[in-house]
């Protein structure tokens, strides 16, 4: 199942629907993460909806060097547990919508990850506990990261937490194989990152069950993997695309409005 969540003229606020072929079913209210809701008919044309970032989670929580490669790559040591920071909700936009550079940063890279969501309160998983059945689905993450910031802050809020530093979409795809997928990024069409989550040092199960263990899970919240090695600047006009095997592309230019000024610096 493709879920998605969309704008339309014939509605007044964003509204959730299913993906079938080229039709988006439009579910008859807000989307229920645990129960299976009735459609609205007729359905309406994936061509004539606006979609929007597929979640609206009440925390985004990330994961850091859960791929060796990127963390040797950063020269940073690999944790003995999952390194976790949040990012906030304000930083989601969707496929389509445009990353823009903070005038502060002068190195502002990307990070392709798979994105989990999460579909029912989940605190305190045990052992007995399946973490998948608090799985929705999956979609593409890209942790756009300011790492001079992130370096000479130490701790990662400001470098990861702009507005725009978070696409996420174009949907939640409710079957994808995610202990053994590609995770590829292309910026302008060049391939930077080409990982797999079979390379993962915490797999997703793993993860759930220990963040539940620090804090509630609530429908809907996303959890970022962690990204592979090839992380690299990005600079006006380049165009990000992170592609996650069995769910989708998301697309994002990327746009900075002190350009002139950089130049100018220069």
């Amino acid at each position: 199942m493709k879920i998605c969540r969309f704008e339309h003229s014939k509605f007044p606020q964003p509204r959730f629907g299913i993906i079938e072929d080229e039709e988006v079913r439009v579910l008859a209210s807000d989307f229920d993460f645990e129960h299976t809701l009735p459609y609205e008919e007729p359905g309406l044309k994936l061509n004539q909806v606006r979609l929007l970032a597929p979640v609206t989670p009440s925390k985004i929580v990330c994961v850091g060097r859960n791929y060796r490669e990127h963390a040797a790559e950063l020269g940073n040591k690999m944790p003995d547990e999952p390194l976790l920071f949040l990012k906030p909700p304000s930083s989601i936009i969707a496929s389509g919508e445009r990353i823009e550079l903070p005038e502060v940063s002068q190195q502002v890279e990307h990070e392709g990850e798979l994105g989990v969501v999460i579909s029912r309160r989940a605190r305190k998983l045990t052992s007995d506990d399946n973490p998948f059945d608090y799985v929705l689905g999956y979609t593409c993450v890209n942790d756009v990261t300011a790492r001079d910031l992130q370096r000479k802050d130490v701790q990662f809020t400001r470098g990861k937490g702009f507005d725009t530093f978070c696409p996420v979409g174009p949907w939640i795809v409710t079957d994808v194989e995610a202990q053994s997928t590609q995770v590829l990024t292309r910026v302008s069409g060049a391939i930077k990152q080409n990982g797999n989550t079979r390379d993962m040092a915490f797999p997703v199960a793993f993860l759930i069950r220990y963040i539940s263990a620090i804090m509630t899970l609530n429908p809907g919240d996303l959890i970022a993997t962690g990204t592979p090695a090839g992380v690299s600047r990005l600079t006006h006009g380049d165009v990000v695309e992170i592609e996650v095997g069995g769910v989708g592309v998301l697309t994002n230019e990327v746009y900075d409005p002190t350009r002139n000024q950089r130049t100018t610096q220069q």
